[in-house]
Parts: structure tokens; C-alpha cells; sequence
């Protein structure tokens, strides 16, 4: 159990990684804002045989950014537990959460995507959706956070 100082620490070190999960969470919510405000205007309206097959290659998309992302991470988290340098574990966790919310934002903007496009607003709730989704899968997590601090902390 960690002491009260210990969890004030975490709590800190950990609110710019949140605060990045807010920004993009923003963001994403900026998009539909966006589209139901002026996408009538902005839409292409694309033939629907084309809309299909680029809608279906969305999704093949946005279906592997998302163990290709847990990867990543996991890959990430591990090369800030080894890698030498005086870098702030916080600083190394922040680079860690802002590559996988980039990830899961770049899936929402598929959605936005194949909305300005032509299709209809569910495609645009489907990927933002799963943006979303992402976002909660991977969200900062104080034990990924301590392994990195107790890993340099053990050098």
C-alpha cells in the first residue's frame, strides 16, 4: 500500500498524462461538434460502391491500430524501464501515453474522415466510438508508471 506522499507523487506525476487522455477525449468530441454543426456543408458525397470499400478499409484500419498500439506500448514501457539517460520517468511515461492517444485519435479521424466523405453519422459514432474505446484501454496506469520509476530506481 502506498503512503499518503507516495500517492500525491503519483497523483502528480501522472495529471499531464491525463490531462493528454482529456485533450484528445476533446478532441474527439470537437469532431462530431464539427460534423453535426457543418458537415452537410463539407461533405464530398462519393459514390456508395466507393464509400464502401474505403469505409472497409477503414475499419481493417482502425482493427489493427489497436494491437499494434497495445505493442507499441508495451514496447515503449519496457524501453523506459532499460534505456540509460536522465530523463524524468514522467517525462518517459508522457511520451508513452501521448503516442498511444495519437493512435487512438488517428482511428477517430477515420471516422471523421469517411464522414466528410459522404457517409452518414453512424460510421462517425462507430470510430469515435472506438477512439474512445482506445482511449479507456489505454489510459496512463500508475502500475505501468511504478515499474518504470522502480525500474530506473534499481540501476
Amino acid at each position: 500500500m502506498l503512503e499518503r506522499n507516495e500517492r500525491e507523487r503519483l497523483k502528480a506525476d501522472l495529471m499531464l498524462p491525463w490531462a493528454m487522455v482529456g485533450l484528445i477525449f476533446a478532441a474527439l468530441a470537437g469532431n462530431v461538434i464539427v460534423c453535426h454543426a457543418l458537415g452537410e456543408q463539407w461533405q464530398q458525397h462519393l459514390p456508395e460502391q466507393q464509400r464502401e470499400w474505403i469505409r472497409s478499409i477503414f475499419y481493417a484500419v482502425a482493427i489493427i491500430t489497436f494491437p499494434v498500439t497495445n505493442l507499441i506500448r508495451n514496447i515503449m514501457v519496457r524501453l523506459n524501464q532499460t534505456m540509460p539517460g536522465d530523463k524524468l520517468p514522467k517525462y518517459r511515461y508522457l511520451t508513452t501515453i501521448i503516442v498511444s492517444m495519437v493512435l487512438m485519435e488517428s482511428v477517430g479521424m477515420l471516422g471523421f474522415t469517411i464522414f466528410l466523405l459522404g457517409d452518414d453519422f453512424n460510421s462517425l459514432y462507430i470510430f469515435t466510438g472506438l477512439a474512445i474505446l482506445g482511449l479507456f484501454l489505454y489510459r496512463p496506469k500508475p502500475d505501468e508508471y511504478l515499474s518504470i520509476v522502480d525500474a530506473l530506481a534499481n540501476k
